[in-house]
C-alpha cells in the first residue's frame, strides 16, 4: 500500500467527516497499523499539497493539513460510489464525451485515469461513454484546459444495443473476476476480527478492506443492473464489503477519534 494511495483512503473514509483535517502527529499515528512509517506519510503529504489535494493548517494539534476543495469534490464522488449512496434508476441514456487530447503523453494519461475514476469508458481516442453523468466532469474537463463537448444520448436498439456499447467500452469478464478475486483474499483479513479484537486491529483490517474496494473506482463503472450480466460478482462482492465495513466501523472509530484526541 502506497502512502499517498492511504492518505486519501485516510482522508476520504475517516478525517472528511471530521472536518477534514488533521495534524500530522495525527497522521502518522493513523498510518502506522497499516506499515506505513512516518517518513513516507510526510512525503506523500508534501507531493499531495504540490498538487493541490492538501493545503497546510494551523491546527490546536500542531502544524497539520486539510482537504482542498478539489480534493472534497473528488472524495464527495468516491465515498457516493463506495457506499453506493446515490444510485438512481438509470434513465437509458448514456453521457457522451467528445474530448481534445492533449498533446502530451502524461497529460492524455492522467485524463483517461481522472475519467475512468469518474466511471466512464473509452469508445476511441476522443470518445468516452458513461452510464450516469458524473457531477465531477465538466470541472475536471475546464481545470485540465480540454477542450470536449458532451451529450445525453440513447442508444437507438435499446438495452441490446446499449449492451454491446458497453462490451465495447468496458471488459466486465475482467471486472467480475477481479470481484471474486477480492472477496477471497479480503475473506481471511476481515474474518479473524470480532468484538474481542483490539481496536488498532478492527481498524487496520477495515483500512485494508476499503483500500482494496476503492480500486474498482478505477475499474467497475457500476452499470445499472439491465446491463449486467445475470449473477454478476460484483454484487456478491458488494454485500461481503457492506457488512464487514459496517461491522468493524465501530472500533475503527474508536480508533480514529483516540488518535486525534491525542494530537
Amino acid at each position: 500500500m502506497q502512502a499517498r494511495s492511504a492518505l486519501f483512503d485516510l482522508y476520504g473514509d475517516h478525517l472528511r467527516v471530521r472536518g477534514g483535517r488533521a495534524p500530522v502527529a495525527a497522521l502518522v499515528r493513523l498510518l502506522a497499523p497499516v506499515k506505513i512509517a512516518a517518513p513516507a506519510v510526510r512525503t506523500a503529504v508534501s507531493r499531495m499539497v504540490r498538487q493541490g489535494w492538501l493545503a497546510p493548517a494551523r491546527l490546536t494539534g500542531g502544524p497539520g493539513y486539510q482537504l482542498t476543495p478539489k480534493a472534497s469534490r473528488r472524495l464527495d464522488e468516491a465515498a457516493s460510489r463506495i457506499y453506493r449512496t446515490a444510485r438512481a434508476a438509470w434513465d437509458g441514456r448514456f453521457d457522451l464525451l467528445i474530448v481534445v487530447p492533449p498533446a502530451d503523453r502524461r497529460a492524455r494519461e492522467r485524463l483517461a485515469d481522472d475519467l475512468t475514476f469518474l466511471g466512464y469508458g473509452r469508445l476511441g481516442d476522443e470518445t468516452w461513454v458513461g452510464a450516469r453523468p458524473s457531477a465531477e466532469v465538466d470541472q475536471l474537463l475546464i481545470d485540465a484546459g480540454i477542450p470536449a463537448e458532451r451529450f445525453s444520448a440513447s442508444h437507438h436498439r435499446g438495452v441490446p444495443g446499449s449492451m454491446a456499447l458497453v462490451r465495447s467500452a468496458w471488459d466486465l469478464a475482467a471486472v467480475g473476476a477481479a470481484y471474486t478475486d477480492f472477496v477471497e483474499r479480503m475473506r481471511p483479513v476481515v474474518a479473524p476480527v470480532n468484538g474481542r479484537s483490539p481496536d488498532d486491529q478492527a481498524y487496520a483490517a477495515r483500512f485494508v478492506l476499503v483500500h482494496e474496494w476503492r480500486s474498482f473506482l478505477f475499474r467497475d463503472p457500476q452499470l445499472p443492473a439491465a446491463l449486467l450480466p445475470d449473477d454478476w460478482p460484483g454484487a456478491t462482492a458488494a454485500s461481503f464489503f457492506d457488512r464487514h465495513a459496517a461491522r468493524l466501523r465501530p472500533a475503527a472509530d474508536r480508533f480514529v477519534a483516540t488518535c486525534l484526541e491525542e494530537s
